[in-house]
């Protein structure tokens, strides 16, 4: 009997924007992603409530299985800047990252850009290979980051 890797699994989600009873979800995949992914960082200053502010005048959009959400990318529209692209931990490494940068690039302009902090290479190495370039380096609260810049149709 053969059996797959949890990185074999095919899954079904579906990308749409925001509603509003997905914002108890989706703080708790802020919370958690950061959780995992920053680990440089203090987890115990993160809260549930983090969300609402870091999110505040963005456009959302949702990955969602069945009917519940399972990540989210945020950007602000007036600088086609992605600002947020986080995924269940849970859920990582199935295509759902993708498919929300590209529900995102398709409702912005170009350039399009975003920050990523430099000790995250993970997402780093995941934006060069979706086609973004780092553009310039600068100084954060986070620490040092890369301007990333997206000039593709």
């Amino acid at each position: 009997m053969q059996t797959q890797s949890s990185f074999e699994i095919q899954m079904s989600f579906d990308t749409r924007p925001y509603q509003p009873n997905d914002l108890l979800y989706l703080r708790e995949i802020y919370l958690a992603s950061r959780t995992v992914a920053f680990t440089w960082e203090y987890p115990q200053h993160y809260q549930l409530e983090d969300f609402d502010q870091a999110t505040e005048d963005e456009v959302i959009w949702v990955a969602t299985v069945g009917d519940r959400p399972m990540g989210y990318i945020s950007w602000w529209p007036p600088q086609n800047f992605i600002h947020h692209l986080f995924v269940n931990p849970h859920f990582i490494r199935r295509g759902m990252g993708s498919a929300l940068l590209q529900s995102g690039l398709a409702h912005i302009g170009r350039p399009a850009s975003l920050k990523c902090v430099q000790r995250n290479s993970a997402a780093i190495a995941f934006y060069v290979s979706q086609g973004w370039r780092i553009d310039s380096t600068g100084q954060s609260p986070e620490g040092p980051y890369y301007l990333m810049m997206f000039d593709q149709d």
